[in-house]
């Protein structure tokens, strides 16, 4: 199962101070919109995204159809068949991508010790 790029998205209490935090650990802003109250930052392969506001804990991302550099895969596997791969190994999901759609979808699920999983596939 390939799950597309990796990336962790870090609530943060002032998405500015944050932004400057990680900027002097190398982070250059290559995506978001700071008047939607997040970023995403990038540093060789590491990808942060950065929320203020928007969700409680930090989430681990995965987006399918995508590599680490931003750009669309020809190829990938579709959220929905990982979906079904999850869910045959009894894996619980917090909420699910719509099975009859296409396109763009998102799934969420939980690890045994409570981190926040999200795969979001934009494509």
């Amino acid at each position: 199962m390939k799950l597309g790029a990796f990336s962790i998205s870090l609530t943060v209490k002032d998405l500015q101070v944050s932004k400057k935090f990680y900027e002097h650990l190398g982070f250059e802003v290559i995506g978001g919109n700071e008047e939607m109250n997040y970023l995403i930052l990038k540093n060789g392969n590491s990808i942060i995204g950065l929320f203020q506001g928007m969700f409680e804990k930090n989430i681990i991302t995965f987006n399918p159809g995508f590599d680490e550099n931003g750009n669309t895969l020809d190829t990938f596997e579709d959220i929905r068949e990982i979906q079904k791969n999850l869910k045959s190994h009894g894996i619980e999901l917090s909420s699910e991508a719509d099975e009859t759609t296409t396109g763009p979808a998102s799934l969420t699920l939980t690890d045994p010790d409570g981190n926040q999983i999200l795969i979001d596939q934009h494509v």
